[in-house]
């Protein structure tokens, strides 16, 4: 899967805030994600981020 920073993705499952939507803030073994609902930061292993990625929405270059 290429992800690129930027990129706004939908996981599976639904954060404690309600949201589904993730901004792309960090690329390589770890992907660092910020919450569009809260604002909250996590970092994922590689493997673990892609099998939660649900979809890809679009990037905000696109916009």
């Amino acid at each position: 899967m290429e992800l690129k920073l930027n990129q706004q993705v939908e996981l599976k499952k639904q954060h404690p805030c309600g949201s589904k939507v993730w901004t792309i803030l960090r690329v390589g073994m770890d992907i660092k994600l910020r919450c569009e609902g809260c604002g909250h930061e996590l970092m994922l292993p590689r493997s673990k981020a892609e099998k939660a990625i649900k979809k890809i929405l679009d990037e905000e270059g696109s916009r």
